[in-house]
């Protein structure tokens, strides 16, 4: 490896990467996103049957899922400071290395405490791994390309997860789970493996005021402007009202229409594709016309289809809803995760999206206990229609509300 690897884009912070450099770099995250994320899809569908298969009961699988959001939500301000203090690169590389060991950490156990402890394994490279890599978007992507720089990134994450996804089930269905298990996640490891090595090879330092003594000093403490807390409150009660309905959604769903999992999962196989194609398009819109007005809609419309999910009657039905919700939450993330750079400075991302992470994990954390409760004490429709009002209240907060800082002619990518 050469030394222009190791240096930073730039070593000033009123500077910007040039079109080339922020495009490369941009591409080298993005094929390594792609890879890394191979396995989500398959993961959250045969987790939970490999736990009972090697002798988990409800409350262990539970674990399995808690172990991981424990660790993310603990680590992200320290690794938000971090990233300032010592660079984007380090701990993106460390995060792929974390999750290649994680994935052959799954493949050879056949005991319950080793997936929990792979499992905190991972929720620490996920810490480390995608706070890097939003600062790193954040940092090379102009502010009038941050929203399709955003979301390529998502859109490179769901193409991975979907092509894993069909990996998965055609190495599972031949095998019987323990089997099938050990040989995808040992490919899906080595996968890692090389995401991280061309990583390493190829993804530069990022960090717009470098990493000297006297550059650590110049960091600036983050200004806790209206706009700033607006958006991390905004960003807490949606990730709380969101996470309210997640775990009860599927037991509703296959209650109400009376179908198998794998009838939802053909269902959901719209709004997948919905975010592997059209992110990066759609955060273009919002660097056109505006980060508030692309959040403001795609937060009423999916408040709008919360509502609907109890009357529901058929799969079609649920498949256009999802992909409607899909849009709309494509639309919204890569023009919020865009603001959170418009409302900070180069010298803050890593903190800004910590405390940005940070917010959404805290929601999510109570979000589950919430719905839980409403579902059995005012019925299976009531967390959907709890989050459509959350939602709507939402919406028309940050439309009175929210004031977007003019943006600057920065240079951005080609």
């Amino acid at each position: 490896m050469t030394g222009d690897v190791q240096r930073p884009l730039t070593n000033c912070p009123t500077t910007h990467p040039t079109k080339k450099q922020g495009s490369d770099t941009l591409g080298a995250l993005r094929r390594a996103i792609f890879m890394l994320s191979l396995p989500f899809g398959i993961l959250s569908f045969a987790l939970p049957i490999y736990g009972k298969e090697i002798g988990a009961d409800a409350v262990q699988i539970g674990l399995f899922f808690s172990a991981f959001s424990l660790m993310t939500v603990l680590l992200r301000p320290i690794v938000g400071a971090g990233l300032d203090r010592y660079g984007r690169r380090p701990f993106f590389l460390a995060g792929l290395a974390g999750y290649a060991a994680t994935m052959f950490a799954f493949a050879f156990s056949s005991r319950v405490w080793v997936i929990v402890l792979a499992r905190a394994l991972q929720g620490t490279a996920s810490a480390f791994l995608w706070l890097a890599a939003r600062a790193i978007t954040a940092d090379v992507a102009g502010d009038d390309q941050r929203g399709r720089s955003f979301g390529s990134v998502d859109q490179s994450s769901s193409q991975g997860a979907i092509l894993g996804t069909f990996i998965g089930f055609g190495v599972l269905m031949p095998f019987a789970i323990e089997r099938g298990w050990r040989l995808l996640f040992v490919g899906y490891g080595a996968v890692n493996l090389v995401a991280a090595l061309l990583a390493w090879r190829r993804l530069p330092e990022t960090n717009p005021v470098g990493r000297g003594t006297a550059a650590r000093t110049a960091r600036r403490p983050i200004l806790w402007s209206r706009p700033w807390v607006l958006l991390l409150l905004v960003t807490a009660v949606t990730g709380a009202s969101w996470a309210m309905i997640s775990p009860i959604l599927m037991i509703f769903l296959q209650e109400k229409l009376a179908v198998g999992v794998d009838d939802l999962a053909w269902a959901f196989l719209p709004s997948a594709l919905v975010w592997a194609i059209l992110p990066a398009r759609l955060g273009r819109l919002a660097d056109r016309f505006g980060r508030k007005p692309l959040m403001v809609l795609g937060m009423a419309v999916a408040a709008g289809t919360s509502f609907f999910i109890p009357g529901l009657t058929s799969l079609g039905g649920l498949a256009a809803l999802w992909a409607l919700q899909a849009l709309c939450y494509a639309a919204g993330d890569p023009a919020e995760q865009a603001l959170v750079a418009d409302l900070t400075g180069g010298d803050q991302r890593g903190r800004a999206y910590g405390l940005y992470t940070l917010a959404a994990g805290l929601g999510a954390t109570v979000g589950p206990l919430v719905g839980g409760w409403l579902y059995e004490a005012a019925g299976p429709q009531a967390p959907f229609f709890g989050n459509g009002v959350v939602l709507a209240l939402c919406t028309v907060v940050l439309g009175a509300l929210l004031q977007v800082p003019a943006r600057s002619d920065d240079a951005s990518l080609a």
